[in-house]
């Protein structure tokens, strides 16, 4: 299971990196023309969007290495090993209901959003950019759960 989890979370970091590199050839692109003096309108739905994607790839992924945005200051004040695991199931439970709630939340949006059209590409449409919102969730459910499973272990190894 943790080698699956890995590639999920390794896949998401490369996608992270694609959608970056195109909103960095976007605004790139957008420079360029704006100092040739030619009007490329496309570029400002494509950094948009790709930024989205690439925030919630790259956020979702670090939950995997618990590099989230997390006050430390209790637990790093904390000696007792059983009571840091303590605060780190409970910080994993807030976590899985954020998940949850992105999930559902993420599902619902993309549902409203699916038909309505790009600004300045009416071939595209707006429902898969919020995709990344299900799929964040998703992904960040599952890896909390994974640490929850994990520091469940180490804390029933250590009350025996």
């Amino acid at each position: 299971m943790k080698k699956i989890i890995a590639l999920l979370q390794k896949l998401q970091i490369v996608a992270g990196g694609i959608f970056l590199t195109i909103f960095l050839l976007s605004v790139v692109t957008q420079i360029f023309a704006r100092y040739l003096g030619i009007a490329v309108t496309w570029t400002e739905d494509v950094s948009l969007y790709a930024f989205i994607w690439a925030v919630f790839m790259g956020a979702s992924a670090m939950v995997y290495e618990r590099r989230h945005f997390a006050f430390t200051s209790l637990s790093d004040s904390i000696k007792s090993r059983s009571k840091k695991l303590l605060i780190s199931l409970c910080i994993s439970l807030a976590m899985l209901i954020f998940g949850v709630l992105m999930l559902y939340y993420g599902v619902r949006i993309s549902r409203q959003f699916w038909n309505y059209r790009w600004v300045t590409i009416g071939a595209f449409k707006r429902g898969p950019v919020w995709l990344c919102l299900p799929i964040a969730g998703a992904t960040i459910g599952l890896y909390t759960v994974y640490h929850i499973v994990n520091d469940v272990g180490l804390f029933c190894k250590g009350s025996t």
